[in-house]
């Protein structure tokens, strides 16, 4: 039996990228562009109608903006899954998408094998950070009264154990989870099987009461398990 096809909605208000993007995707048997729109107010009627597996949603748009419509989206379409396109200097937005309830995000300029690995992914459940995008979103997180930092007079402030409704290991999963590891390196990082793994992802995401990976890395940075690194 042939895998099931992944029906995308593209929304985007510059033609050429929604048809470069179209021609890329296009061409994969388990791909298939059910609609290209070019605002947010026409891509929520789209997934409306069309009923995509996943959007692949502009930031910036005329008549209502990709976060907006990203929250529209994921409140009505629990089961379709959004994933910001957006370019490295636009990402002041990112952190907005993410509460919005995106799944994850792309740069624009990404090689057309990521991109069609970065779908086939978040289709399959997993969020999706570019790593560059990750490192920007959690600069913008523990900016000012950032995750873990020092008191407001620069010393040092000791924190309660981060997350404790977590046992040792969950948090050290949600520690290399935030790191950017997938489930096998997580297996081979903590010598556990990928089974285990995943056994623990899932407890992390139903402990944290958070729908995605991706809100569980957020609730780590900013629980202060983990921070930034240089």
């Amino acid at each position: 039996m042939s895998d099931p096809t992944i029906s995308i909605l593209l929304v985007d208000d510059q033609p050429l990228l929604l048809q470069g993007f179209a021609m890329i995707l296009s061409v994969e048997d388990d791909l298939h562009v059910v609609g290209q729109v070019g605002d947010g107010e026409q891509a929520v009627a789209a997934v409306a109608r069309l009923q995509p597996d996943l959007v692949l949603m502009d930031v910036q748009m005329p008549v209502l903006d990709g976060i907006e419509a990203t929250r529209r989206i994921t409140a009505e379409h629990p089961l379709t899954k959004v994933v910001i396109l957006t370019t490295f200097d636009r990402d002041d937005y990112l952190f907005d998408a993410l509460q919005a309830g995106a799944s994850g995000f792309l740069l624009k300029n990404a090689d057309p094998d990521d991109l069609v690995a970065a779908v086939r992914a978040v289709a399959l459940g997993h969020a999706l950070l570019a790593p560059e995008v990750t490192m920007r979103v959690i600069r913008r997180m523990t900016d000012g009264e950032g995750a873990g930092g020092g008191a407001e007079d620069g010393s040092e402030r000791e924190l309660p154990l981060p997350l404790p409704q977590l046992t040792a290991r969950e948090r050290e999963v949600l520690s290399l989870m935030a790191r950017g590891l997938s489930n096998s390196e997580i297996a081979r990082k903590a010598f556990v099987s990928e089974a285990t793994v995943k056994t623990h992802v899932s407890n992390v995401l139903a402990k944290l009461v958070v729908r995605d990976r991706v809100q569980a890395v957020i609730a780590a940075y900013d629980a202060g398990l983990v921070t930034p690194g240089p």
